[in-house]
C-alpha cells in the first residue's frame, strides 16, 4: 500500500487512466462531499465491502480515501490480503484534500 500525500495522490491517479477512486466511507458522508468520479464502498459494512471489492479488476490500480485516513488506510490492507497489487490511501483523507469536490 502507498500512503500518498494530497498532491501525490491526486497525480498518480490522474497520470493513471487505468485506475479507479474508491470512497470508503459511509454513504451519508459521501453524499455531503466526494472526489468527482468515486465509486462508494462502506468499509464498515464488512459484508458487503469485501462482495464488491471482488467484482473489481485486480490489473487496475486503486486510489482510496475517507474522511481522514485510517478506514481508508484498513480498506487499503484488505484489498492486498485479497490479491490486489496497486493500492493507494488518501493521507488526510478528504479532510486534507485541495483538489476538487462534488456536494
Amino acid at each position: 500500500m502507498k500512503n500518498l500525500d494530497n498532491k501525490s495522490w491526486e497525480k498518480a491517479q490522474k497520470n493513471d487512466q487505468n485506475s479507479l477512486i474508491i470512497d470508503v466511507r459511509t454513504p451519508e458522508e459521501h453524499e455531503e462531499q466526494r472526489i468527482p468520479n468515486s465509486k462508494l464502498i462502506n468499509v464498515q459494512d464488512a459484508q458487503s465491502f469485501v462482495e464488491e471489492i471482488e467484482k473489481l479488476d485486480k490489473s487496475k490500480a486503486y486510489y482510496l480515501y475517507c474522511k481522514a485516513g485510517s478506514r481508508s488506510a484498513l480498506a487499503c490492507n484488505i484489498m492486498e490480503q485479497m490479491g490486489f497489487a496497486d493500492v493507494a490511501n488518501l493521507e488526510g483523507g478528504i479532510t486534507e484534500w485541495h483538489g476538487e469536490v462534488e456536494e
